[in-house]
């Protein structure tokens, strides 16, 4: 398959307008929870799950708070505020890993982005960065007036598309005293440019598309989205890239859940074609830490924003050796590496 052909099947798949919506299964786990070792109860004494709800600009947000063992609302607790990924949910990567969070002794927020998941807010998965920076903000907002919250030591942990979130939101958010990713996706670059640059001749028309759902949206017509197809295992095992093909196995079937979806409004891309999550890094000035599999082919993202973070003097890219981007949101030996890392740094910083 050539480059151009390559180009136009990711084109069809991840950009086209469709009417498609895509099946799933419904979760069994009480907490709607679809990571490996999650919660199914509350036990006194252990690790618990709190579901909440508040508002932020208007829109009611959903959110799971973790507490710690034996967590007592009169002590003092450090805090992280965890980001979901693209088309992700807070019971999938962004949950497993603000349990393991708690289960070291930080009180974890993870929540569903506004216009996504169980939050309000329509039309349904508008995604723009503005509102995923603000959703990090909300979520601080939230943590910091949380019972046994030591607002003073907040840590951020951004997941895939949650990444570039989480540095675009450290960069003026203070509140945030360290700042970590893991396997972070540059989400309006890739938009605007293809993974991998690999769209880049498409760039206009797909402009002239997002143009045209925002004028329609406007007039009172429908709401167009982008990717929002019913992809084949047989679609995604063609794919070139690891992220997709691995991406679609974890969302659409090991870990799949009927809030997530990929698909987004396509008048989004008028605002996330102008995003860069790499650009002004060298306001970052808390500790940073970047965490990517080896083998990840999105690798090339984190190593940007992390050359671009000249404002401080503590950071830090670890390689979870043998790892993909999408391994590193289940395989137990990966997400042990990554957390070991994660203690140690909120540890130090916090």
């Amino acid at each position: 398959m050539n480059r151009k052909i390559k180009t136009q099947l990711l084109a069809a798949i991840f950009m086209s307008v469709s009417v498609i919506t895509m099946a799933q299964t419904k979760t069994e786990n009480p907490f709607g929870l679809v990571y490996g070792d999650a919660i199914t109860e509350n036990v006194k004494g252990k690790v618990n799950i709190h579901s909440v709800t508040y508002k932020l600009n208007g829109i009611e947000i959903a959110a799971n708070v973790y507490t710690p063992a034996n967590y007592e609302s009169s002590k003092n607790y450090p805090a992280v505020v965890v980001a979901h990924p693209n088309g992700g949910i807070k019971e999938q990567v962004a949950g497993l890993y603000a349990q393991r969070l708690a289960e070291s002794g930080y009180i974890a927020i993870a929540a569903d982005a506004s216009y996504q998941g169980a939050s309000g807010g329509l039309p349904r998965n508008v995604d723009k960065p503005a509102n995923r920076i603000e959703d990090i903000r909300g979520m601080a907002d939230f943590i910091t007036q949380f019972d046994g919250v030591n607002s003073e030591e907040l840590g951020l942990l951004g997941v895939c598309g949650g990444g570039g979130y989480s540095l675009a939101a450290a960069q003026t958010d203070k509140r945030f005293k360290a700042v970590a990713t893991l396997s972070m996706f540059n989400s309006g670059v890739v938009r605007r440019n293809g993974y991998m640059n690999s769209g880049l001749s498409t760039v206009q028309d797909r402009i002239n598309e997002a143009t045209e759902a925002r004028a329609l949206e406007a007039a009172g017509g429908e709401v167009r989205y982008s990717a929002d197809i019913e992809l084949t295992d047989e679609m995604a095992d063609k794919m070139p890239y690891d992220l997709y093909r691995e991406g679609h196995y974890y969302y659409h079937r090991t870990h799949a859940h009927p809030n997530s979806t990929f698909r987004y409004t396509t008048s989004s891309l008028l605002d996330l074609m102008e995003f860069d999550a790499s650009a002004n890094m060298d306001l970052i000035n808390q500790p940073l830490l970047m965490i990517a599999g080896s083998k990840a082919d999105s690798y090339y993202m984190t190593e940007e924003a992390f050359k671009k973070a000249t404002g401080t003097n503590e950071k830090e890219i670890f390689l979870i050796e043998g790892a993909t981007h999408i391994q590193t949101y289940y395989v137990p030996e990966y997400v042990n590496q990554a957390m070991n890392e994660l203690n140690e740094f909120f540890e130090n910083f916090l």
